[in-house]
C-alpha cells in the first residue's frame, strides 16, 4: 500500500508543496478510479447471465413454435386432401353427364378415391408422428436451450449451464380423424355410376334430336336468310320490318315464339293489303278467297302459343290448309262464310258476294254443307273446296311462299316437342341422380371444414429457462494494484427468464403451405387428368391460406378443364351444382401468422400453466418474495420431476423427424413432411441436459446456504 510518508518524503525532495489534504485527495481518487472498474466489470460480468437466460427462453420457444409450423402444413394437407378428393368427384359426376366425357369420369372417382386413402394414410401418420414429437418436444427444447448456453463463453471465463421447462410441460394428443363422409360419397358414386352414365346417354340422344328440330325451325324462321325463309318472305310479300319482323344471327338467342309473332304480323298485313291483280272474274274471286284464308289464319294464330321452360316444352302452332283435304279436316270447312242461291236445279255456293251469279243470295253457308246436299259449282267463279285449298297450295309448296317456311317451323316444333318429351324424364333422371351425389360431396365437405388438425402443445402457454453461470478467472485479472485487494472469483450466480409465443404478420406463416406443392406440375411430373388433378390441388392449398375465393377459383379450374359442353347440359348444370356445393363450404381464411417467441415475466407464463411445474413455481416464487423463504424440497421436487420426464422423451430421436409422407401414385409424387431437431439431440444430449440440472440444483442450494448430501 502506498504510505503517506513516502509521498511526502518525495514531494520535499522535488522541491514541491504539499499538504496532508492533497496526498490523501489523490489516494482517494486513486482508490475510487480503480475500485469503480473493478465494480463496473463485475456487475457486466454478473449481468451477462441474463442475456444467457433470455436466449436460452427464446430457443426453447422456438422449438414450439417450429412445431406448430409442422401442424399447420398437416392441417392444410389434410383439409386441401379433403377439398381435392370431394372435387375429384365432383368433376367425375359433372363428367358422367357428358357421354363424351363419361371415360374420364371413372379416372375421376378414381383418382378421387385414392385422394381420400391418402389423406387416411397421411392423417393416420401425421397424427401419430406430430403426437411423438410432442412427447419430445419438452426435451427437445431443453436440449436447445442447454446446447445454446454451453456455447456462450462470458467475461472472466465464464461458462453456462441452461435448463427451459416447457409450459405446460404434458400437451393434449391430438386425436385421429373421421373420413368425413368420403366412403360414402364413395359407394353411392360406384352404385349410381352405370345408372347415371346410361340416363345421360338417352338425354343426350334427346337433347340432340331436339336440337336438330329447333336448328331447323330456326334457319325456316330466319336464319337462311338473306335466302328464303319467313323472315325474308314477310319482308318481301308484306314488307314487314323492325320489331314485326326481327332478325336473330343465333339459334342459341331464338326461341320458338318467334315464328309465330312473325306469323300473326304477317297474316295481319296481307290481309289489310289484299286486293284483286285485276278487275276480271278469276282474279276477283282468287282475292276474295285469299281474303277468308288470311282472315282465318289471323285468327288460328290467336290461339297459338310456346311454353318452353327448363324441364319442359308444350306449342301449338296452327297448320293451315293448303289442299282440299286439309280444308276439310279445318274448321274454315263447315263455317257459313260464303253466300248461296237458290234455283230449281238446286242451290248453289259462290266464292264471295261480288260474283255475278251470287246476285239475289238468300244467305251464306259452308263449303261442308255445299258436299252433304251435293251441291254443282257456280257456272261464274266455279266456286268448291278444291279452288279453296289452291289457295295456299302454291305457296305451302315452294320454299317462295311464307307458307312453306311456316309449315316447316311448325313440322320442326313437333319433333322438337317430342323429343324434348323424351328428354325432360330422362334429365329429371339425370339430375336426380346426379344432385343426390353432389349433396353427399357437399356433406363431405361440411364435414371436412370441422375435420382438421388441432394442437395444443407442451410449452403452449409458454417456457421457463434457468441458468447457472460460474467464472473460472479471480475478478481482479487485469487489475491487481495496492488499491483492488481480490483474487476471488465471481462465484455461481444463476438467473431466471421465460419466454411465450405471439403472432408475427411477416406472412411467412402463409409462405409456407402455400409453397408445398410448388414445382411439380411444371416439372412435368403429372399430365392430363393427373396434372389437371395436381394443379387442382396446389390451388386448394392456396384456399387454405386465403379462403373461400380460392376454393372457388380452383374448383372452377379443374371443372374448366374438363370437356363439359353437351346438346342436354347436364354436364354443365352438374358442374354448377358442383361449384355452388363449393361455395356452401363458407371456409374462412385461416390466421396463418408465423408464431414468434418473444420475452415475458415468468409469472405470466406460470399463471397461465396450469400444471404441476406451474404451480410448484409458483409457491417457489412466492416463498422467495415471502419472509421465510423458499422450501428446498419444493425446488428439488421441481427439477426431480423435469428430469424424470426428460429421460422418458429421447427415445428414437435422429436430426430430421418425418412427421409423415403424402403420396398420390396417380400423379407420380411422394412429398416427406420432415421437421429439423436441434443437433444436440439423443442420448449425448441427456448428459448435458442432466449436468445443466445438477448445476442448478447445487447452485439453488449453494444461494439459500444449505449442504446437499449426495
Amino acid at each position: 500500500m502506498i504510505r503517506l510518508e513516502g509521498a511526502l518524503r518525495r514531494a520535499r525532495e522535488d522541491d514541491g508543496m504539499t499538504t496532508v489534504g492533497m496526498a490523501i485527495a489523490l489516494l482517494l481518487t486513486f482508490s475510487l478510479v480503480l475500485s469503480t472498474a473493478q465494480v463496473y466489470r463485475v456487475l457486466s460480468a454478473s449481468a451477462e447471465i441474463q442475456e444467457v437466460a433470455d436466449a436460452a427462453a427464446l430457443a426453447a420457444q422456438n422449438e414450439v413454435a417450429e412445431y406448430m409450423v409442422a401442424v399447420r402444413v398437416c392441417d392444410a394437407l389434410v383439409l386441401s386432401m379433403n377439398l381435392l378428393g370431394s372435387s375429384l368427384y365432383g368433376a367425375g359426376v359433372a363428367a358422367a353427364c357428358v357421354p363424351a366425357a363419361q371415360g374420364l369420369s371413372a379416372s375421376l372417382t378414381s383418382m378421387g378415391k385414392q385422394v381420400f386413402a391418402a389423406r387416411d394414410s397421411f392423417s393416420q401418420r401425421a397424427i401419430a408422428g406430430l403426437n411423438q414429437l410432442q412427447r419430445a418436444l419438452p426435451f427437445l427444447a431443453a436440449a436447445k436451450a442447454a446446447s445454446l448456453a454451453v456455447a456462450q463463453e462470458g467475461a472472466l471465463g465464464t461458462s453456462y449451464l441452461a435448463v427451459a421447462v416447457l409450459v405446460p410441460a404434458e400437451g393434449k394428443e391430438i386425436q385421429a380423424l373421421g373420413d368425413a363422409g368420403s366412403a360414402e360419397v364413395a359407394q353411392k358414386t360406384e352404385e349410381a355410376e352405370e345408372e347415371l352414365q346410361e340416363a345421360a346417354r338417352a338425354a343426350e340422344e334427346a337433347a340432340q334430336a331436339a336440337h336438330e328440330a329447333k336448328e331447323r325451325a330456326f334457319m325456316a324462321d330466319c336464319g337462311a336468310a338473306p335466302g328464303y325463309c319467313m323472315y325474308e318472305r314477310a319482308s318481301r310479300l308484306a314488307g314487314l320490318a323492325g320489331a314485326a319482323n326481327p332478325r336473330y344471327e343465333s339459334v342459341d338467342t331464338w326461341s320458338f315464339a318467334v315464328p309465330i309473332e312473325r306469323a300473326r304480323a304477317y297474316y295481319a298485313a296481307r290481309l289489310a293489303r289484299e286486293a284483286p291483280a285485276s278487275s276480271s272474274l278469276a282474279d276477283q274471286a282468287n282475292s276474295a278467297l285469299r281474303r277468308q284464308f288470311y282472315a282465318f289464319s289471323v285468327e288460328q294464330l290467336e290461339g297459338a302459343y310456346v311454353r318452353d321452360t327448363q324441364d319442359s316444352f308444350d306449342a301449338h302452332f296452327p297448320v293451315l290448309p293448303a289442299n282440299a283435304e286439309q280444308v276439310r279436316a279445318s274448321a274454315l270447312y263447315g263455317r257459313a262464310l260464303f253466300p248461296v242461291t237458290a234455283a230449281q236445279e238446286g242451290a248453289t255456293l259462290h266464292a264471295w258476294p261480288g260474283c255475278p251469279g251470287a246476285a239475289g243470295a238468300s244467305g251464306l253457308s259452308s263449303l261442308a254443307q255445299m258436299e252433304a246436299a251435293g251441291w254443282a259449282p257456280c257456272a261464274q267463279c266455279g266456286f268448291d273446296v278444291a279452288m279453296m285449298g289452291n289457295v295456299a297450295a302454291a305457296s305451302t309448296s315452294v320454299e317462295n311462299g311464307f307458307e312453306h317456311h311456316y309449315r316447316d317451323v311448325a313440322l320442326a316444333a313437333a319433333e322438337y316437342e317430342a323429343a324434348r318429351a323424351e328428354l325432360d324424364p330422362v334429365s329429371e333422371e339425370v339430375k336426380s341422380l346426379a344432385g343426390g351425389l353432389v349433396d353427399s360431396i357437399g356433406e363431405v365437405l361440411g364435414n371436412a371444414k370441422e375435420s382438421r388438425i388441432k394442437a395444443e402443445p407442451p410449452g403452449a402457454k409458454g417456457c421457463v429457462a434457468f441458468v447457472v453461470g460460474g467464472s473460472s478467472m479471480p475478478v481482479d485479472e487485469g487489475l491487481a494494484t495496492s488499491f483492488v485487494q481480490g483474487q476471488r472469483t465471481l462465484g455461481t450466480r444463476v438467473a431466471v427468464s421465460a419466454a411465450t409465443l405471439v403472432e408475427d404478420p411477416s406472412g411467412e406463416g402463409r409462405s409456407v403451405i402455400t409453397s408445398l406443392l410448388d414445382g411439380f406440375a411444371a416439372d412435368g411430373i403429372a399430365v392430363g387428368l393427373a396434372g389437371l388433378a395436381l394443379d387442382a390441388w396446389s390451388a386448394l392449398l392456396s384456399a387454405y391460406a386465403s379462403g373461400q375465393s380460392a376454393l372457388a377459383d380452383a374448383i372452377e379450374g379443374l371443372l374448366g378443364g374438363i370437356p363439359l359442353d353437351s346438346q342436354s347440359n347436364l354436364g354443365t348444370w352438374a358442374a354448377d351444382k358442383v361449384t355452388e356445393a363449393f361455395a356452401a363450404v363458407g371456409l374462412q381464411e385461416p390466421d396463418l401468422d408465423a408464431l414468434k417467441p418473444v420475452l415475458v415475466n415468468s409469472g405470466v407464463v406460470t399463471a397461465a400453466g396450469g400444471d404441476g411445474f406451474s404451480a410448484r413455481y409458483v409457491s417457489l416464487k412466492e416463498g422467495a418474495l415471502g419472509v421465510s423463504g423458499p422450501s428446498p424440497s419444493l425446488f428439488s421436487s421441481i427439477l426431480n420431476g423435469v428430469e424424470a420426464d426428460f429421460a422418458e422423451r429421447i427415445e428414437d430421436l435422429e436430426e430430421g423427424f418425418e412427421i409423415a409422407r403424402v403420396e398420390l401414385g396417380f400423379a407420380g409424387i411422394s412429398i416427406p413432411l420432415e421437421i429439423a431437431l436441434p443437433h444436440a439431440t439423443g442420448v449425448g444430449a441427456m448428459g448435458v441436459v442432466e449436468g445443466a440440472l445438477d448445476a442448478v440444483r447445487q447452485a439453488y442450494f449453494e444461494i439459500v446456504d444449505m449442504r446437499v448430501w449426495q
